[in-house]
């Protein structure tokens, strides 16, 4: 991690958004004297941005339209390919814990265990990824056959969300370090 964070300014930031039930567990571990994952202390260096994600991520994640276990392999496979250490982990992690899946990289190699919705979410976040102004016209059809246009909407907020994610955590040296295996 590229930067440091007192415990001061934790209790300081995560004061602020004491109300928000998704901080519960970090604001938990911050009254015991100990320190939430890495990416929340940068975060809280600027609380104005914990704010932000609070309000910005949580339109979509962990609730939204779209399934639970679509958002997890989007954002581990985004992860994975931009070697997002944090990300990756993180959400395997969670998959894990929310038994979406045993082994969600295993699932995401091998698209002959997923359904419909699930490949054609990682094929458009490949695509998504690799240039976001030259998705393919039939990609585009076989999507809007299987989600709605709000839930398109939702899945390309996703995929830049967690790609804006995986370069703060990466530039920053955010490491996971197994906080999810423990809950």
């Amino acid at each position: 991690m590229r930067f440091t964070v007192t415990q001061d300014q934790l209790v300081e930031a995560f004061d602020a958004i004491r109300h928000d039930a998704g901080f519960k567990e970090s604001a938990d571990l911050i009254r015991a004297g100990k320190k939430p994952s890495e990416m929340l202390q940068a975060f809280a260096l600027r609380p104005e941005i914990l704010r932000a994600f609070a309000c910005f991520g949580s339109c979509v994640y962990p609730g939204g339209l779209i399934e639970r276990r679509i958002k997890e392999l989007v954002i581990i496979e985004a992860s994975r390919l931009n070697a997002c250490q944090f990300c990756r982990d993180s959400h395997i992690a969670v998959a894990k814990m929310l038994g979406l899946s045993d082994d969600p990289l295993s699932l995401i190699d091998h698209p002959d265990k997923m359904n419909d919705r699930e490949k054609l979410a990682l094929e458009y976040t490949r695509a998504v990824m690799k240039d976001p102004n030259r998705i393919d016209t039939d990609l585009f059809r076989r999507l809007s056959e299987k989600y709605s246009d709000a839930e398109i909407v939702e899945l390309t907020f996703t995929v830049g969300y967690i790609n804006m994610l995986n370069m703060f955590n990466s530039s920053l040296q955010v490491a996971y370090a197994g906080e999810f295996q423990t809950l």
